[in-house]
């Protein structure tokens, strides 16, 4: 009976979940998305607490309250994460603009392969504007999200100068974001040089590569 309880709680609570599979970009194969894996574990949690609680005859049904409450958090955050995710994919389709999924409640943009900078320079290029503005856009209509903005450089000068440099690219976002009305106190900006490169340094291509700039978008702290 127990065991039929906590089936019939956890079926419940995961039957809220609008989506329950999504496509790994770079893979292709369907996973479970975060709205799910959070509605799971708060089932469990959820379960456990409400059939520990009250009288033993009552256990089944707190268990099976508590499992749909529980669900109800846990999929709350990697629901709102699911659902900007989709939106960024959308904005940024074919603007060379890399959406990566990390972990369950954590966003990747990369800025990567030349766009944004030219050698030797943190002025943003006007290619990329209309890009960040859709970034921006989602960015406001999720504001319950924190950004790190890191910035990186090729290997071309000295480690202090190309410090220096990626300190000044990703402030260069960080200020753009904010003018199309991304709160500032949501928004850090960080360098690491030349430190991270993505591909080598020995080529062109490669040192275009790694001029660039990620943004990091993770839960409100």
């Amino acid at each position: 009976m127990k065991k039929l309880t906590l089936a019939l709680a956890l079926v419940t609570a995961l039957s809220g979940c609008q989506m329950t599979q999504r496509q790994n970009a770079t893979t292709g194969e369907n996973e479970t998305n975060s709205a799910t894996t959070g509605a799971l574990i708060g089932a469990v949690a959820g379960a456990v607490l409400g059939a520990a609680t009250g009288d033993k005859k009552d256990r089944g049904k707190r268990a099976l309250i508590g499992a749909a409450g529980g669900a109800a958090v846990g999929g709350g955050v990697g629901y709102y994460f699911d659902q900007q995710e989709r939106a960024l994919r959308q904005a940024l389709l074919n603007s060379g603009v890399q959406v990566e999924r990390v972990g369950e409640n954590q966003l990747l943009l990369r800025l990567e392969n030349g766009i944004g900078f030219a050698s030797d320079s943190y002025q943003l290029d006007a290619s990329i504007h209309n890009t960040l503005r859709g970034v921006a856009r989602i960015l406001v209509e999720y504001p319950d999200t924190s950004l790190v903005i890191d910035g990186y450089t090729d290997s071309t000068g000295s480690d202090s100068y190309n410090q220096q440099l990626s300190e000044r690219r990703a402030e260069s976002v960080r200020q753009f974001l904010i003018g199309q009305n991304v709160a500032a106190g949501r928004a850090i900006a960080r360098g690491n040089g030349e430190r991270y490169p993505l591909c080598s340094n020995d080529t062109t291509t490669g040192r275009a590569c790694n001029r660039r700039v990620e943004i990091q978008i993770l839960p409100l702290r």
